[in-house]
């Protein structure tokens, strides 16, 4: 009986201690979207996609000075992944200057290719903050957003342009596991209260 209370409030602990903020330094802060849902905390999105099957990534970068803002998709070896729209390519910086206080939002739509098929691999966002007048970032740093499973099938649906898919509303592709950490953390102290 005492384990069962420990497990339960671990679980309780953890549902009101998440956060919505993937990374948060005292420069700034990024919120990291998947399909425009938000990964909370250091979660990231595991999902089962299609060649050619497109997917949107998001990081909303909220800065608490003036810097210079970089962001880049990136990707092991090249040619896994195809950026469909998006301010850059993938493993290419894109820059903007972001006022104190203020937000700029990077956002890919981005299809795998035939590259990975049949295995899994990451998709990681990496992102540096220049100080003006300073040529070294004070921030330098990435992390893995999708760790993207790659099947051997084909995608044989329309692919969207931000254009079309902003008035639309968006939901979470159905390959898209509903597996998360909280159902980790779940499943765990039901078998523990099992024993």
């Amino acid at each position: 009986m005492k384990t069962r209370n420990i497990i339960f409030a671990i679980i309780i602990s953890f549902l009101f201690l998440q956060s919505n903020v993937t990374a948060t330094s005292p420069h700034g802060k990024i919120d990291v979207y998947y399909n425009d849902e938000i990964l909370p905390g250091e979660e990231i999105a595991t999902p089962t996609l299609k060649i050619g099957e497109p997917f949107n990534i998001k990081a909303n970068v909220t800065v608490y000075k003036e810097y210079k803002v970089s962001g880049q998709l990136s990707e092991i070896g090249n040619g896994n992944f195809e950026v469909v729209e998006g301010p850059s390519q993938m493993n290419q910086y894109s820059s903007i200057i972001v006022k104190p206080n203020e937000s700029h939002i990077f956002e890919w739509t981005v299809k795998p290719t035939e590259g990975w098929a049949g295995g899994s691999l990451p998709i990681n966002f990496h992102y540096a903050l220049v100080e003006k007048g300073n040529p070294e970032p004070v921030l330098n740093s990435g992390f893995t957003v999708a760790y993207c499973t790659i099947s051997t099938e084909y995608y044989e649906g329309k692919i969207p342009s931000q254009e079309s898919s902003s008035s639309e509303p968006k939901t979470s592709s159905e390959s898209t596991p509903a597996f998360t950490t909280f159902g980790t953390f779940l499943a765990v102290a039901l078998a523990a209260s099992r024993n």
